[in-house]
């Protein structure tokens, strides 16, 4: 028969060979998420504003309204304090500003226990600048957590022009721009870019290609950067050829560095495959003449057709 104080050691140990087990495997489970990396994800997380050169800032001395006004910040980063003198705050943000205020009025034996706040009221250096294919460039102020589509839309949105194309230059690092492309969906690369004060946001302009001539729609058409228009891409676009089209005196006419080059394209062999269909270029013009032994055949023809339905009305009464 076994003691009672075996029976306790065994049930301890089948204890311990149960528990370890969930211990562990809770230790597992939990490790990824205390060492995950924290969210790269919040988009355009607020930055600090900082009093830069030309701000003007507002400081309230509590009870001590001949110490309060408003101050302009001068090209070496100071504000002059009434008695106390000038006092160096570029750089600083609003709160961080108060709190050296403070501390100058006390090391100057000004105030015993000052009590300072500080409002940027003007922001001179801290907008971003929206440039390019916007209906309203300029610089706009970032106050607050705002998206590219956000600040170009505060820019009148894009024009008729624009590509999707979007150059954002961080002012801390202009050596290295970031290309990013525009899109509609919440979850796009514009969405989440991070822009900060300072910054430069230049919409591209899209290329242009001028289909003319005997086709059914001329005018300009857009070719964006990172797509590829052709010949017979253009002329679709353009809803093809007329029927009194000459297609093989079309032209295809290029602005080069020595001037305007015309090429000759054979429409009909480029339709039917036995010609390459060339790819186009920003601001290339492609015309299509008319043919006048069409023009005047189809002319012939309604004419006949015209003369023909006269004389069955005629013969009819």
């Amino acid at each position: 028969m076994m003691r009672p104080r075996n029976w306790r050691m065994l049930l301890l140990t089948v204890a311990l060979n149960l528990a370890l087990p969930l211990v562990i495997s809770a230790q597992l489970f939990a490790a990824p998420q205390e060492n995950a990396p924290q969210g790269t994800g919040a988009p355009n997380t607020p930055h600090a504003l900082r009093i830069s050169t030309g701000d003007l800032l507002e400081l309230t001395v509590f009870d001590t309204p001949e110490l309060s006004g408003k101050l302009r910040v001068n090209d070496a980063g100071q504000v002059s304090l009434p008695v106390a003198g000038a006092i160096k705050l570029s750089g600083m943000t609003a709160e961080e500003a108060a709190a050296a205020i403070e501390e100058k009025l006390r090391s100057a034996d000004v105030l015993k226990y000052p009590h300072a706040s500080v409002f940027i009221a003007e922001y001179a250096t801290q907008g971003v600048t929206v440039t390019g294919e916007v209906k309203n460039p300029g610089i706009y102020p970032l106050l607050g957590s705002h998206t590219v589509l956000e600040l170009i839309s505060a820019a009148g949105g894009v024009t008729a022009t624009a590509s999707k194309a979007v150059t954002i230059t961080h002012k801390s690092d202009p050596t290295h721009p970031v290309v990013i492309q525009l899109e509609n969906n919440p979850g796009s690369v514009a969405a989440t870019v991070d822009i900060r004060p300072g910054d430069t946001i230049a919409v591209s302009r899209s290329g242009v290609v001028y289909v003319v001539g005997d086709v059914g729609k001329p005018g300009g058409y857009l070719i964006e950067n990172s797509n590829r228009l052709t010949v017979l891409q253009a002329i679709s676009l353009a809803q093809g050829l007329n029927r009194t089209a000459a297609q093989n005196r079309a032209k295809l006419i290029r602005k080069t560095a020595t001037g305007r080059e015309e090429v000759p394209l054979a429409l009909k062999k480029v339709f039917a495959g036995s010609s390459p269909d060339v790819p186009l270029q920003d601001c290339d013009i492609l015309f299509v003449p008319s043919s006048n032994g069409k023009v005047w055949a189809y002319r012939g023809m309604e004419s006949a057709f015209s003369a023909t339905s006269n004389l069955v009305i005629l013969g009819s009464r």
